[in-house]
């Protein structure tokens, strides 16, 4: 064949190659080759005995081709690929990687492991076209800036109905917090917002969207205009009562560290939940309690510079009073409010126009006035009109009111409408009585 006598070569071979020929040559001497190659000169005496005997190719290393000695064996290969395709056959090869180290105690090289799945064809590498972004610095101290924003997604697979992941991540830090919701609403955010901060404190402020939850999407009056007031919805109002500086992002991209967090629950914690065997939003809390500390030790990096700026919760204020959904609702003079297509009674004694319903996110429901709790019960029964009543109101039926023979509705509007008695004339007369 043409190419069985073709030799393949690294540059390194033919340069090494071509001073070796000049040593054969005898127009060098194996002392100034030494030096040339950076090789000792028992080293350049074997090789050039090596290219005499064997020709251009003793130039290459024996072990070219060969099995490496630190090679695995071929049945940890095996085991690896059957492992893979019967249960992280969509697991990434570093994430299998770490799976197959914990579970079942096979330590690889994440590089190894993506090498062997290539060759398998189990794993395709993918480049995609980068778009240019500018570049925001990171917050330097932990607690300066947390980004928040929810994610809907079939986090439970087809095992159970889609459901919201309400993430945390500390910009300084990348220090995770996360809870599954059935929504993304106020009463998930505030929860989710009030767990936190029982955790790691009040950070001074937080990078939201605008999805309506976060930003009210009200129309300014005239009033607020020239008090430079604006509208709140009901999350923003309390993290304004709390002293959090709210910032809204103009785009998902400006708040990339967030939503990059999701990407990558969106691939890691399906498959725990998966492999856990949790299928519920109560079981997938309990197992994050425990998972978010690893997870965020694996993640998380370290501040530029040290301190922590969560504020403690100042005593005496609670939280349950401020983080809740607040409505005012006008006092009837039957002491009376509707909430929500509801009749509900207040029994306290108070003097006011209008009162303001909390409803907190465990599910109670407080009215107040001025800060004060009123006692209220709501109406489960209204007030049913009889048949008798209805037969009676039917009956009085409005009585049809009779114009005047003079009035112009009967002149001109309705003029064939009422048959009028036809008057004759005296000459008709007088015709009538000679004929008879």
């Amino acid at each position: 064949m043409a190419g069985k006598d073709m030799i393949c070569m690294s540059q390194m071979e033919l340069r090494r190659l071509h001073v070796i020929h000049r040593v054969l040559e005898k127009k060098i001497k194996q002392v100034a080759a030494a030096e040339t190659l950076g090789l000792c000169d028992r080293q350049v005496r074997r090789i050039v005995a090596r290219v005499k005997t064997s020709g251009d190719k003793g130039i290459i290393h024996k072990s070219r081709g060969q099995p490496s000695n630190r090679a695995l064996p071929d049945e940890l290969k095996d085991k690896v690929k059957e492992l893979y395709e019967q249960k992280y056959n969509d697991f990434g090869p570093k994430f299998a990687n770490e799976k197959l180290f914990e579970i079942h105690r096979i330590r690889l090289g994440n590089q190894t492991l993506r090498n062997w799945l290539i060759d398998w064809g189990l794993w395709q590498v993918s480049q995609k076209r980068r778009k240019h972004r500018h570049w925001r610095e990171r917050k330097h101290r932990y607690g300066e800036m947390i980004q928040m924003d929810g994610s809907h997604h079939p986090w439970f697979e087809d095992r159970s109905p889609k459901c919201v992941l309400m993430g945390y991540i500390d910009d300084a830090t990348s220090i995770q917090y996360a809870r599954l919701y059935k929504y993304e609403g106020t009463i998930p955010a505030m929860d989710s917002f009030k767990r936190y901060i029982r955790k790691y404190g009040l950070p001074q402020s937080v990078y939201l969207d605008k999805h309506t939850t976060y930003k009210s999407p009200a129309k300014l009056t005239i009033e607020d205009e020239l008090n430079d007031r604006e509208a709140l919805s009901q999350f923003g109002r309390a993290l304004k009562e709390l002293g959090v500086k709210v910032i809204h992002a103009n785009s998902a991209a400006a708040k990339g560290r967030v939503e990059r967090m999701f990407k990558t629950f969106q691939y890691r914690l399906i498959r725990e939940f998966r492999l856990n065997g949790i299928n519920t939003i109560e079981e997938g809390n309990k197992f994050l309690d425990s998972y978010l500390p690893k997870h965020n030790r694996q993640f998380g990096v370290q501040a530029l510079e040290s301190g922590d700026l969560h504020r403690p919760l100042p005593t005496g204020i609670d939280l349950d009073k401020i983080l809740c959904i607040r409505t005012e609702k006008c006092l009837r003079n039957d002491f009376t409010i509707v909430h929500e297509k509801k009749l509900y009674q207040i029994l306290s004694r108070v003097n006011a126009k209008k009162v303001m319903v909390e409803e907190t996110t465990q599910g109670w429901m407080f009215i107040t006035y001025n800060g004060r709790r009123l006692d209220y019960k709501r109406i489960t029964k209204m007030p049913i009109k009889t048949d008798v009543i209805k037969n009676v109101v039917e009956m009085r039926l409005r009585k049809t009111a009779i114009p005047a023979m003079g009035h112009p509705w009967r002149r001109y509007a309705h003029i064939n409408s009422y048959p009028q008695k036809e008057k004759s004339s005296k000459k008709e007369k007088g015709l009538l009585l000679v004929q008879t």
